[in-house]
């Protein structure tokens, strides 16, 4: 199913939105690697909801805006974005540095939404637990790093990204660094106001994962009143890549659950 893709203002800023199926409204928060194509797992998903892949200010296609300078601006931005757009009971889910843009959009107001679905998030702090430094690492190592199965790492390696993606690879880090460069890929105050979300919550993590270690799915789960967590066996941080079946029946379960 090709999306459908527009660009959208809001918040003086042009952001870049691909929407496709047709059910309650699912809002997915990318990653730092960007959004700028329509993979298998969204196609899937579009077959259950109607899925919103924005891709964030700074990011990709979209502008860089001269009020971006921490995930909290991007938490407020997405209030706006699902005002702008008029949506109702959304099914937030995010991940990465989406999954913690979603936490922190969540413990600000969460009127707008039914449910909040967490991949791999960054955003805690776990004492004695230390995160991949993707700063740090070169391309390729973060490439290999991402998956357990190396097979997957490979199969990206083998292709050459277009100058265009190389610029928006570059983009792509530049403003994560901006947004999560000190302190590493955390915010030390999120974990005082996770219990603010009180909208059923499903996190999910792999097993393997180098980039935010397992550690934290617990840390997570244990701060969010009700939340509950599913670990991936044999897989990395991309988990909805590494199996993708196990991830759209969990996540499709948990939200047709919340919606019944």
């Amino acid at each position: 199913m090709e999306p459908r893709r527009s660009i959208e203002h809001v918040a003086d800023c042009n952001i870049s939105l691909q929407r496709g199926g047709i059910g309650d409204p699912l809002l997915f928060l990318h990653g730092a690697s960007g959004a700028s194509h329509w993979l298998p797992f969204m196609d899937e998903l579009s077959k259950h909801f109607e899925l919103f892949v924005p891709e964030h200010p700074g990011f990709g296609n979209s502008a860089t805006p001269p009020w971006l300078d921490n995930v909290a601006d991007l938490a407020y931005f997405y209030l706006d974005f699902i005002e702008k757009l008029g949506l109702k009971k959304v099914h937030l889910m995010g991940l990465s540095l989406g999954g913690w843009i979603a936490a922190e959009l969540a413990v600000r107001n969460q009127t707008s939404l039914s449910s909040l679905t967490l991949i791999a998030p960054a955003g805690l702090h776990v004492p004695g637990v230390q995160n991949g430094d993707i700063f740090m690492w070169p391309p390729p190592e973060i490439i290999r790093n991402l998956y357990h199965n190396q097979d997957y790492a490979e199969a990206v390696l083998r292709v050459q990204p277009s100058e265009e993606e190389q610029e928006f690879q570059l983009k792509n880090r530049l403003t994560t660094a901006k947004l999560a460069w000190e302190p590493r890929l955390h915010n030390p105050h999120l974990s005082k106001w996770l219990h603010r979300i009180t909208i059923p919550t499903l996190i999910l993590w792999g097993a393997h994962d180098k980039i935010i270690p397992v550690q934290h799915a617990a840390a997570y789960r244990d701060s969010i009143p009700g939340a509950r967590s599913e670990i991936f066996p044999d897989c990395g941080h991309l988990l909805h890549i590494e199996n993708t079946i196990r991830f759209i029946d969990i996540a499709t379960q948990f939200i047709q659950g919340v919606r019944a």
